[in-house]
C-alpha cells in the first residue's frame, strides 16, 4: 500500500490508512461503528514496537516502506474469532452430508474444505466427528484442506496447541482426552489428528482455490467482513471450487440471496447452499 510521505496524519486519517491497508491486502473492511477494534487490536503491537500511539506507527509505516510491519498490522486487524464444535448442529449436518456423499461416491475419496480456518478449531472439530462416526481413518477417511489468509493463525492451526481457554471452549472432556495431550499450561493436538487436514495459505479475495474439486466447502462468518462487490466475487470463487453434487455451508448471518445466481438453498439440509449448474450424486440425499 502506497502510503504519503508528508507529516503523519492524525489519528482519524491514521485509522482510516490501516483501514484501506486491511481491505488492500484482503478485502475486508471494517465498518465505522467498530472503528475502535483498530486501536484496540493493535495496542499489543504498538507495545511490542516501543510505539505510543497509531500516528506513529503510520508514520513508522511510511518511513521503512517493507512490507513485513504491514503484514504484522494486518494480522493483529483480522478476526480470529473461533472455537471447537462452533453450532455444533451445524457440524453435525455436515458430518451427514459427507456421509451420504460418500455412500453414494464409495469409490474416490470425499474433500472437504474449510476456508477462513482461523487458528484450525472448525476443521480439526470435523476431524474428531468424521472419526467418532467411522469417517476418520484409511479410504474412507474424508481429505479435509483449510485455509487462511493469515500466516499466523496457521502456524498456530499446523501446531495444533491451545490454551486452556482454548481447548475448554466447545469441547468436551471425553474429546480433550481422546485428541489432545497436556503441554505444560496448553494443550496439543495428536499428531494422528493434524494429519488428517491439509493446513495452506490463501487469501478468498485474490487467489485461487485450493486445487481441485471439493464435495463441501464451508465459508463460515468470513464473508461478513466484505463489501458487496467483493461477496459477489467471492461467491464465483467458491461455486468454481464444488464439485457435482456439493454443498456450500456459510454462517448463520450471511446468505446468497441478491448477491449470486450460483447457489440455491439445498432443500434437504437446511440452512446449506448447492450450485445451481452442480448435478447432484443422488436427488434424494440433497433434493
Amino acid at each position: 500500500m502506497h502510503f504519503p510521505t508528508s507529516t503523519p496524519p492524525g489519528s482519524s486519517e491514521s485509522m482510516n490508512l490501516i483501514s484501506a491497508l486491511l481491505e488492500q491486502r484482503t478485502g475486508q473492511q471494517i465498518a465505522a461503528n467498530r472503528a475502535w477494534r483498530i486501536e484496540t487490536a493493535l495496542k499489543p503491537l504498538l507495545r511490542e514496537k516501543g510505539l505510543a500511539s497509531l500516528d506513529q506507527l503510520v508514520a513508522q509505516l511510511v518511513a521503512t516502506r517493507t512490507g513485513d510491519l504491514g503484514d504484522q498490522v494486518v494480522d493483529a486487524l483480522l478476526n480470529q474469532e473461533t472455537s471447537f464444535f462452533r453450532d455444533a448442529a451445524v457440524l453435525d449436518m455436515i458430518a451427514d452430508a459427507t456421509k451420504a456423499i460418500q455412500d453414494e461416491a464409495p469409490d474416490r475419496k470425499v474433500r472437504i474444505w474449510s476456508s477462513g480456518c482461523s487458528t484450525g478449531q472448525e476443521p480439526l472439530s470435523l476431524a474428531m466427528l468424521f472419526d467418532e462416526r467411522g469417517m476418520g481413518e484409511g479410504k474412507a477417511a474424508p481429505e479435509i484442506v483449510a485455509t487462511d489468509v493469515s500466516p499466523a493463525a496457521l502456524a498456530r492451526a499446523r501446531a495444533g496447541r491451545y490454551s486452556q481457554f482454548e481447548i475448554q471452549r466447545g469441547l468436551p472432556v471425553r474429546r480433550m482426552m481422546t485428541w489432545f495431550d497436556s503441554a505444560g499450561v496448553d494443550w496439543a493436538a495428536k499428531p494422528e489428528l493434524l494429519r488428517r487436514i491439509q493446513f495452506r495459505q490463501q487469501n478468498l479475495t485474490a487467489d485461487a482455490p485450493p486445487p481441485g474439486k471439493f464435495d463441501v466447502v464451508l465459508c463460515r462468518n468470513v464473508l461478513l467482513y466484505f463489501s458487496q462487490e467483493v461477496r459477489r466475487d467471492v461467491f464465483g470463487i467458491l461455486a468454481s471450487a464444488v464439485r457435482p453434487g456439493g454443498v456450500l455451508v456459510l454462517g448463520a448471518g450471511e446468505t446468497v440471496i441478491g448477491l449470486t445466481d450460483r447457489f440455491r438453498p439445498c432443500e434437504r439440509f437446511r440452512g446449506f447452499y448447492r450450485a445451481i449448474d452442480a448435478t447432484p450424486v443422488k436427488q434424494a440425499a440433497f433434493g
